[in-house]
């Protein structure tokens, strides 16, 4: 893991668009936050209610079966939350307070490019707090139907590896594996765009679904080529959004993770299954704090590695 030590936004920083899902718009304003405070969600302007606030965990959860919905026992607050979430963790943000005024995260352009943006454009700030991670010490897997999801420990941070086979001649069976660095998520994932068939359309506009999706933030697939003008951003676009995803949903751990997760056939309610196997097995995982960054020193030949964990007392992890 890079970086010992948390860190926040350097100011404020917002953005404008409309639900994949809902077809509504929603502006989401990004607000530094308080070291050891982790990511919330907090609702405003909703039709006269209160402002609801609630803490980006995986029991937060309420559905998973087109998008990750977060939410508690007064209903939803906001779905369609991945692709940010992916931007926060794949950039190292530990601390924010995000603030939407609608029901959904606007979906942008289909991928995290622009929240990377927006994070970038205002910047990131180190806080005087150790990193706190949450480590994998044993394999977690899951099967759902034809999907399969494990979490396993990996030392060198936190490493995606997703698999995709879909009986379309255009996409097929893709792979992608990568580990998780700021650089690595800038340039290899975020800007890999949501997608959809093109023959469930009609079901899914039928369902109240995919209200807001249009070429402009969906790649739109038939039996053999791409519908949207500019083509594929890259000749795996389909898997490197699977892991995109990956990455948005297992960032509600509450922290990040140190290990590896495989994903094949997966999908967001995969996602949450495996994140939640994890979380319920107390012998599967422990909180540590990143005490020093990791750095490579010279000794005669060879390269040695200098930085350690060390287990965090009485963990709070919400």
């Amino acid at each position: 893991m890079k970086g010992a030590k948390q860190t926040t936004l350097r100011d404020h920083t917002a953005v404008f668009g409309v639900g994949v899902h809902s077809g509504l718009s929603a502006t989401v304003t990004l607000h530094p936050a308080d070291a050891n405070s982790g990511i919330t969600f907090l609702r405003t302007g909703s039709a006269g209610r209160p402002e609801r606030e609630i803490k980006a965990d995986v029991r937060a959860v309420t559905a998973t079966e087109f998008a990750t919905v977060l939410g508690d026992s007064n209903g939803p607050l906001c779905s369609t939350a991945e692709h940010l979430l992916a931007a926060l963790r794949g950039l190292g943000v530990d601390n924010v307070l995000v603030e939407i005024d609608g029901a959904e995260v606007p979906i942008m352009d289909g991928s995290a490019a622009p929240f990377v943006a927006a994070i970038d454009q205002v910047g990131i700030v180190t806080q005087n707090a150790l990193r706190r991670c949450i480590e994998v010490l044993k394999p977690v897997r899951v099967v759902k139907g034809n999907g399969i999801g494990e979490l396993r420990p990996y030392s060198h941070g936190f490493r995606v590896d997703a698999e995709i086979d879909f009986p379309n001649k255009l996409i097929g069976k893709q792979s992608f594996a990568i580990d998780i660095e700021p650089d690595s998520f800038r340039r290899e994932l975020s800007r890999a765009r949501t997608f959809g068939f093109m023959r469930d359309v009609a079901k899914l506009w039928n369902a109240g679904y995919a209200l807001g999706a249009s070429f402009e933030n969906t790649l739109v697939v038939t039996e053999d080529r791409v519908l949207n003008p500019e083509g594929l951003r890259f000749a795996d676009e389909f898997v490197r959004h699977k892991a995109l995803d990956a990455i948005g949903d297992l960032s509600l751990a509450g922290a990040p993770l140190i290990g590896a997760y495989r994903s094949v056939r997966g999908g967001h309610s995969l996602n949450h299954a495996v994140l939640s196997a994890l979380m319920a097995d107390r012998s599967a995982w422990m909180v540590v704090d990143i005490v020093e960054a990791p750095r490579r020193v010279a000794r005669g030949h060879a390269d040695v590695a200098v930085g350690m964990v060390a287990p965090a007392y009485a963990p709070e992890i919400s």
